[in-house]
């Protein structure tokens, strides 16, 4: 079967890509631009990749090798419901659909429990650890995650698991295409307003997505806020969970995930749970989760509040007040629908330069907040240690600076090309 992947430079997609083609299918994709991840993706043998996603450079590809299934990004048709690619598979009868059915398709033909890692936060980092400590254990495991690894492959299909391990995105309700085996909540709080207008209806799309798990491991707190009453398929954990003491990984964030990624572990094989602490304590990290670039240059993901807070408080755990952050906004939306929370967020920083929001799947309605306007939404406090910036030269040696300082300097970036994680890479680690 001939598989075409829309968005393959995705962090969603990409992995699935790579997926595919180890599980034996024949598979090519597009993206609007080039990135890192399609250099990724090539070396690992997914080489027939287009830059550009006309109708032209489809029929081509569907003239050399018919193609049978189109699976696209969800912005796809968020940003034009008229794409090219979507008509073309229209006009000749492909099937075309988002990644969720291909991937049910193959979790039903290679007989694959699905494992999967959901909330609003933490996903990649804990979908990572989940993947680690299986592997740790010698068990085979397929999965999914949407960034690098230095112990492993962003896609995996091992005809020898019994598990598919998968993060899984509640944007626009992806999440709730599946039926888990075993969910694991890393924490519930509003997100995406472009798919979820009300706090309600995000809240209502997680309560579904549980009902829909075999069981789930969950905070307490997230019982509590969704108001729930359990059901007795569920294993809950206190914030203040004892165990997250015989924990060392830096930053309590990380764990609370590594605690959460444990429990369901040892649900699943029965191994002791100090035995799956110690090897959780030894867990590497995950490229763009307080990635170290160079010397006291980190970028990290986080882009939500809850997010950049388990990030900044992870900076000061390690550098105290010496915390420098380099600020670039996923979304201009989200910056419209965040701004009450980024008032004093940043209070507590060194010094914070706000670079251009990475903009994708935006509301044409909205005024583009530029990093000027950003800095005016911001305290007092932030306010005198903040600098509007752009990705140049007058940046590169005000981080210089920083770093001959000794300060800790964390880069909240969205990632991809032309992102501020790609400038840092481009600019700090050639």
């Amino acid at each position: 079967m001939h598989v075409y992947f829309s968005g393959v430079g995705g962090t969603a997609i990409g992995p699935l890509a790579l997926i595919a083609h180890k599980a034996g299918f024949d598979v090519s994709g597009s993206d609007k631009q080039h990135s890192l991840y399609i250099d990724y993706l090539a070396k690992h043998g997914v080489t027939d990749i287009h830059i550009g996603q006309s109708y032209e450079q489809m029929a081509e590809v569907h003239n050399k090798q018919p193609i049978d299934w189109f699976v696209y990004t969800s912005a796809l048709p968020i940003e034009n419901p008229d794409a090219p690619e979507l008509q073309f598979c229209k006009d000749k009868g492909i099937k075309a659909t988002k990644r969720d059915e291909f991937l049910n398709q193959l979790l039903q033909e290679k007989h694959l429990k699905l494992v999967a890692i959901a909330g609003t936060h933490g996903k990649t980092t804990t979908t990572a650890m989940a993947i680690w400590l299986f592997k740790q254990l010698g068990v085979p495991i397929s999965y999914s995650v949407g960034a690098k690894m230095s112990f492993a492959e962003m896609g995996e299909y091992d005809p020898a698991s019994e598990y598919f391990v998968y993060e899984a995105d509640e944007f626009d309700r992806n999440f709730l295409a599946f039926q888990p085996h075993l969910s694991l909540i890393t924490g519930i709080d509003w997100d995406h307003p472009d798919i979820y207008p009300t706090r309600e209806s995000y809240n209502n799309a997680f309560e579904q997505y549980l009902s829909q798990s075999d069981s789930n491991i969950l905070w307490k707190n997230d019982i509590d806020y969704l108001n729930l009453d359990p059901s007795g398929s569920e294993i809950i954990l206190e914030q203040n969970d004892p165990l997250l003491k015989k924990l060392t990984l830096p930053g309590i964030v990380n764990r609370q995930d590594a605690l959460l990624v444990a429990k369901g572990v040892a649900q699943l094989t029965g191994k002791p749970i100090q035995e799956l602490l110690e090897h959780m304590n030894r867990f590497p990290g995950v490229a763009r989760r307080f990635e170290q670039i160079v010397s006291g240059l980190y970028s990290d993901y986080a882009h939500t509040p809850p997010k950049i807070k388990g990030a900044l408080q992870l900076a000061h755990e390690v550098a105290g007040n010496n915390v420098v952050v380099i600020y670039e906004g996923l979304h201009n939306t989200r910056q419209h629908f965040i701004k009450d929370e980024l008032k004093t967020l940043f209070d507590g920083v060194k010094q914070l330069y706000i670079v251009p929001s990475y903009l994708a799947r935006e509301d044409p309605n909205l005024a583009l907040l530029s990093p000027s306007d950003l800095k005016n939404l911001l305290s007092d406090t932030s306010q005198a240690h903040t600098i509007p910036s752009d990705l140049d030269n007058r940046l590169k040696e005000a981080i210089r600076g920083h770093l001959d300082k000794g300060d800790l300097v964390l880069c909240i970036s969205a990632g991809g090309g032309g992102s501020l994680d790609e400038w840092l890479r481009k600019t700090f680690a050639a």
